[in-house]
């Protein structure tokens, strides 16, 4: 963990933090790959060794956000689990079982003049991350920075403070274990908030910036941020079910992308249904939703339907931007596939979208024309996830259209530089 001197400007504490950031991505950088994963595995057994006194630092967050008031929601993601810490270990597994993309040479190419052309992937160099109330980001991100070869900069939010810095110990832990400095990963958790701004304008230490939070934190660091970032607003994610779709598979799917969990960024938020079928399907996924206590705001076609199996609201024009986290879905009947479409790409925020269909030209529209980081075909939208795609861990989940989108793994964090072979050539 990072100590600083309490009379020392915030410039100052980011200027200290930095410059050992910087320092530790040059030898993060030659770290070879056995290195990194032993100090992954090492950092697996240790979560296992200390798992009561991990779950009792956790309880200690808990308890004040219950004092606090915090939402059910936000406690859901706060709260670590013996699931979750089996989570943890398995995706630090999979991150330490993953090929190292580091020093990869590819698209070697010869030239007219003699020299050959390629790219090597390298690391981006100090990756700063900033996320409130999930300490399993603590875990992720460190080890997706450490076997990408970056140096992190943790700041996670004080309501986790307990669980952060506990975590933190484990990993500075793992990395002394295995002959790596620990400033390799470096978390603050001086509560000043005039540290942030200092961190994300650091542009001469901090080589990327990758918020996960919410709507507010997002939208603080676009507009003072000057470290460039790859980020998400929002997890506005819909369903369409098509008039082809198999509905048993789409009440299914439906069901799973609900109420699996109401918290997470690509949970459903609005279900669209095709008019031809919405008859039969909505008083299907209708007589779970209301078993289950999910809130119905739904437009006059779908209200029509299902006023009669329970009680439903009116949606308003808001609901269609809006991202509950909570037991609350926007339904909305639509008369065809371009309907569909217009709406998604109208509200979504470009996170996950998701087609029930049989009709193969109805889903290659749908793949192609839906302007989403991952767009999915008769499957939950809670699929979109690093460690649901094989990439063992995700930093977080990019909604930009340069340099990365979608789950953030290993390749996410890093870049590529040229690299040319010659054989004594001279440019004429």
């Amino acid at each position: 963990m990072v100590s600083t001197n309490v009379s020392q400007t915030a410039h100052d504490k980011i200027a200290v933090i930095g410059k050992k950031a910087r320092a530790a991505s040059l030898i993060m950088a030659k770290a070879s790959s056995k290195q990194k994963n032993n100090v992954l595995l090492t950092l697996t057994d240790l979560l296992g060794k200390n798992l009561e006194d991990l779950l009792k630092a956790n309880n200690l967050d808990i308890v004040e956000a219950e004092k606090n008031g915090l939402s059910k929601a936000f406690i859901d993601r706060l709260t670590i689990s013996v699931d979750t810490v089996a989570q943890m270990a398995a995706g630090l597994r999979q991150i330490a079982s993953l090929r190292d993309p580091i020093g990869e040479i590819t698209d070697v190419r010869p030239q007219p003049s003699g020299i050959e052309v390629g790219k090597m992937r390298v690391p981006l160099g100090v990756v700063a991350i900033i996320y409130e109330s999930r300490p399993n980001v603590t875990i992720d991100a460190a080890a997706l920075c450490l076997k990408s070869g970056n140096a992190a900069v943790l700041r996670g939010g004080s309501d986790a403070k307990h669980s952060n810095a506990f975590l933190a110990g484990l990993i500075q832990q793992a990395l002394s274990e295995n002959s790596i400095t620990s400033d390799a990963v470096q978390i603050i958790t001086d509560p000043d908030r005039e540290l942030v701004g200092e961190l994300i304008t650091a542009r001469e230490y901090i080589d990327v910036l990758i918020p996960r939070g919410g709507k507010g934190l997002i939208s603080r660091l676009m507009q003072e941020a000057t470290v460039p970032m790859i980020k998400h607003l929002e997890g506005i994610c819909h369903t369409y079910v098509d008039e082809s779709a198999d509905i048993d598979m789409a009440v299914a799917v439906c069901d799973n992308a609900k109420t699996q969990r109401y918290s997470p960024c690509n949970a459903m938020e609005t279900l669209l249904v095709n008019r031809k079928i919405a008859g039969t399907f909505l008083p299907k996924i209708g007589a779970i939703y209301f078993k289950k206590g999910v809130e119905l705001r739904c437009d006059q076609a779908s209200k029509a339907i299902l006023e009669n199996f329970g009680p439903v609201k009116d949606v308003t024009e808001a609901d269609w931007s809006e991202e509950y986290n909570a037991p609350v879905l926007s339904i909305k009947v639509v008369d065809a596939l371009e309907e569909a479409i217009d709406h998604i790409n109208t509200y979504s925020s470009h996170h996950t979208d998701a087609i029930i269909t049989n009709n193969l030209e109805h889903s290659e529209r749908f793949l192609r024309e839906v302007d989403s980081s991952s767009v999915m075909l008769n499957t939950s939208t809670r699929f979109a996830d690093g460690f649901e795609y094989g990439l063992g861990a995700e930093i977080g989940i990019s909604t930009d259209k340069i340099h990365a989108r979608g789950p953030v793994g290993l390749e996410g964090l890093t870049s590529q530089k040229y690299v040319v072979f010659g054989h004594g050539e001279l440019r004429k």
